[in-house]
């Protein structure tokens, strides 16, 4: 008896041992990041987190390689689909954060203060964008706009594709591919901070870090007000690039590996809220977390 109990106790400490593994969206990574640090520190345990884009990590996620999936839009049926053939067909969405969709460019850059809908999706367009400042704005100079984003594949180019080009140009709209893409945020503001024509999208976070490098402008909402991202923004419903962003597993892995569901849990925590607000996301309703927090418990 006492033989098995040693082989049990063994076998337990291997299970929570397996490595963790997080890809997809780097609107999210600094969430997850910092609560792999925090998580590590409290329990010894080993989280891997790359930045890879939200399509990129679903496609890792469905390949069964990775166990969490970072995510700046919903899931897409293709790719619920995808994790079915592999059987993980149990996808657990959870909600961890509100962010506000940051657009900025040089703080050089003294023309331009509010955009509309109109004006990005000039900008963003494929066909008949807009070239030069001077084309969206009547006291800008006659110079190109040098424009950086995230790649194809990320989240967050399919939120803006979805939010602003299609609320613009409907089945037409069709995101340009006169820009620099990248999935790391950080290069794109330091891009934009070099260049003062330069304009960017990216999650908040990337902004709120630095906010001296580059310039976050305000977006024109439907009521007719330019209103800047702010969590305060957020909450009061003013700012109209507002979405949530999330977690993604499955029930199988949870079964499958105990440390992903202690991790999970402990991102859910009330008490590690504060990671998530110290990145610079708005923190939902403490009633949803505790939500996500029930459906995990209970697979």
């Amino acid at each position: 008896m006492k033989n098995i109990i040693i082989l049990l106790t063994i076998l337990g400490a291997a299970a929570f041992a397996q490595d963790v593994n997080i890809a997809g969206s780097s609107t999210v990574y600094p969430i997850s990041l910092s609560m792999a640090e925090e998580f590590n520190i409290e329990t010894g345990l080993d989280i891997s987190v790359a930045s890879t884009g939200t399509g990129g990590g679903f496609k890792k996620f469905c390949a069964g390689e990775t166990d969490i999936n970072d995510a700046s839009r919903p899931m897409k049926d293709k790719e619920r689909k995808a994790c079915a053939e592999i059987g993980r067909d149990n996808i657990i969405e959870i909600k961890v954060a509100w962010d506000a969709l940051t657009v900025a460019v040089n703080p050089a850059n003294d023309w331009a203060q509010c955009l509309s809908y109109e004006q990005l999706a000039a900008i963003w367009q494929d066909h008949d964008s807009a070239v030069t400042w001077v084309d969206v704005l009547d006291n800008a100079p006659l110079a190109e706009i040098k424009l950086f984003g995230p790649s194809t594949g990320s989240g967050t180019l399919d939120y803006f594709v979805e939010e602003v080009l299609e609320t613009v140009y409907g089945d037409d709209a069709n995101h340009t591919s006169r820009y620099f893409p990248s999935e790391e945020d950080d290069v794109l503001a330091e891009n934009v901070a070099q260049d003062k024509n330069a304009m960017v999208y990216l999650g908040y976070a990337y902004y709120a870090s630095d906010p001296d490098r580059i310039k976050a402008l305000s977006i024109q909402n439907e009521a007719g007000n330019c209103v800047l991202p702010a969590n305060e923004h957020i909450e009061d419903g003013t700012y109209p690039l507002s979405r949530p962003i999330f977690i993604y597993t499955d029930a199988s892995i949870l079964k499958e590996k105990p440390a992903v569901r202690q991790f999970i849990e402990y991102y859910l925590d009330p008490a590690n809220l504060s990671v998530i607000a110290d990145t610079g996301y708005s923190v939902l309703e403490p009633s949803e977390y505790a939500k996500s927090l029930e459906t995990i418990k209970a697979q």
